[in-house]
């Protein structure tokens, strides 16, 4: 759901806020084999992962990974660090290691930024992050609360594109302007004071409000490095509807193209999504999905 501290003001940079999903995510299966076979979708990163996981745990690679699903690569719902995370759980489990998932995480290089993909991989439901230190490792979870029951989260995909990532998403920290310190310390303020207390309390609006002024002031701080608030201009369209039907905390994941809103009430989540469908039938490439937090950590 974005970073609030970007500043690097109290020499810790980034720290962040996420939310673990159901309707997206990687279930596979790790077997023993005569010779290296990994099959579904995703493969491709899946071997990356095993051949790093393998090489650096002094491990045999003999092995067959069958991918029941995967989580859609570079759109901003943190697949690189489920996949890898996934892949060393289970070679973890297979070989009786004794790892812990910050363990896997290090190894494979994860959370050099955000936390949030760890976090949500241990524990599920929401998380902050408190970014990354002189001495950070793994970016440590300050906070980790369980999403209202009702609570459902309208994801807008756009099937043509990917966010930055890799060597551009590196190249567009480099050159982003200073991030204003006291504009990281008031979103800070924000979120400890209304927006993490709304979620306890089961104030949606409240937290809605929060989201979208974090989204807003980090969105247009990125906004030249990906071509505004939104990376995608149909993403944005469907986004300024959605804030005018109601939904709140309206925004995008990481660099997206994904973008992300939040409804309270199950009924009402599908049948805006439903409606949305219709509405911008005519953008062929924009896909909708409601989606439900997953209240705990990967198995």
């Amino acid at each position: 759901m974005g970073f609030f501290d970007l500043s690097g003001s109290l020499n810790r940079h980034f720290g962040s806020i996420g939310v673990a999903l159901n309707e997206h995510a990687i279930r596979l299966s790790l077997t023993l084999a005569e010779q290296r076979t990994i099959l579904g979708p995703s493969s491709h990163r899946a071997d990356k992962c095993l051949t790093m996981m393998c090489q650096a745990l002094n491990v045999s690679d003999k092995l067959a990974i069958n991918i029941e699903s995967a989580i859609p690569e570079h759109v901003g719902l943190g697949s690189g660090t489920q996949m890898s995370l996934a892949i060393g759980s289970a070679l973890n489990a297979f070989y009786g290691l004794g790892l812990t998932v910050r363990d896997i995480a290090a190894l494979m290089d994860r959370g050099l930024r955000s936390g949030i993909g760890i976090g949500v991989f241990e524990q599920g439901g929401l998380v902050v992050d408190g970014g990354r230190g002189e001495k950070t490792i793994t970016p440590p979870v300050l906070v980790h609360l369980d999403i209202p029951d009702t609570w459902r989260f309208i994801l807008v995909l756009d099937q043509r594109g990917q966010g930055l990532h890799g060597f551009q998403e590196i190249e567009a920290f480099k050159t982003l302007p200073a991030y204003p310190r006291l504009e990281a310390e008031r979103l800070c303020y924000l979120l400890l004071m209304q927006g993490l207390p709304a979620v306890a309390e089961n104030d949606i609006v409240k937290f809605g409000e929060v989201i979208s002024e974090l989204q807003r002031s980090v969105g247009e701080h990125f906004s030249d490095a990906q071509g505004g608030v939104f990376t995608s201009p149909e993403v944005a369209v469907a986004m300024d509807w959605f804030a005018r039907q109601g939904a709140v905390a309206i925004g995008q994941t990481s660099w997206g193209p994904t973008g992300f809103c939040a409804i309270d009430g199950v009924a009402l989540a599908e049948a805006l999504t439903q409606k949305a469908i219709k509405k911008f039938s005519h953008f062929d490439n924009l896909s909708f999905v409601t989606a439900s937090s997953r209240n705990s950590g990967g198995d």
